[in-house]
């Protein structure tokens, strides 16, 4: 299922093509070659002064590390991610040899980024999540004191809406995608003062 963003002028294709949708098809597997694409499309994300805070837990589904993640999502999530192909929680450094690492959140949401774009160009999809728990993840994973687990992360292949049980996801899933207008995005001069 397609649901490109509605724009008032032409963008690259991949970021008109990202959505987070929770419709996996659980029959679905990724590969290795792919897994390690969204790896090194992370890796390669800016960085500020090429501290390069971001890390990743990764499980692939049928293994441990995909049921200690699973595990870690509140129940919500839970409900639709066990289907996905792989599970990853995105983790930040927050100190390296020279001390405190500056903008580490920021480029650990750079790194992620470009790994949910690379998904839409493998042809899959991806869905980030805040609700999990990064205590469980931190005694599941015996993450050190500077690794900060920031996000979680679905990929898979997508499936209809149909396999979603509750009636408000399956609607959420087929909804229009919606963003603020330019006009209340862009400002110049003053706050509030559109830019387009």
């Amino acid at each position: 299922m397609r649901k490109p963003a509605v724009t008032s002028v032409p963008i690259a294709t991949l970021m008109a093509e990202r959505w987070s949708p929770r419709a996996y098809d659980s029959s679905a597997s990724v590969t290795d070659e792919q897994v390690r694409a969204l790896l090194e499309a992370a890796r390669w994300a800016p960085s500020f002064g090429n501290t390069q805070p971001a890390r990743y837990l990764v499980g692939v589904r049928g293994t441990p590390s995909f049921d200690a993640i699973l595990s870690t999502l509140n129940s919500g999530n839970q409900a639709w991610a066990h289907r996905a192909s792989l599970l990853l929680i995105g983790v930040m450094v927050t100190t390296n040899e020279k001390g405190a690492v500056p903008y580490a959140e920021y480029g650990l949401g750079l790194a992620s980024e470009n790994l949910v774009l690379q998904a839409v160009e493998l042809g899959l999809i991806a869905h980030q999540m805040a609700g999990f728990s990064p205590d469980a993840v931190r005694a599941a994973f015996s993450l050190p004191e500077d690794a900060v687990p920031k996000v979680a992360i679905a990929v898979g292949s997508p499936a209809s809406p149909d396999v979603l049980e509750e009636d408000w996801r399956i609607e959420r899933e087929k909804a229009d995608r919606v963003r603020l207008p330019l006009e209340e995005f862009a400002f110049t001069g003053k706050w509030g003062e559109p830019a387009l």
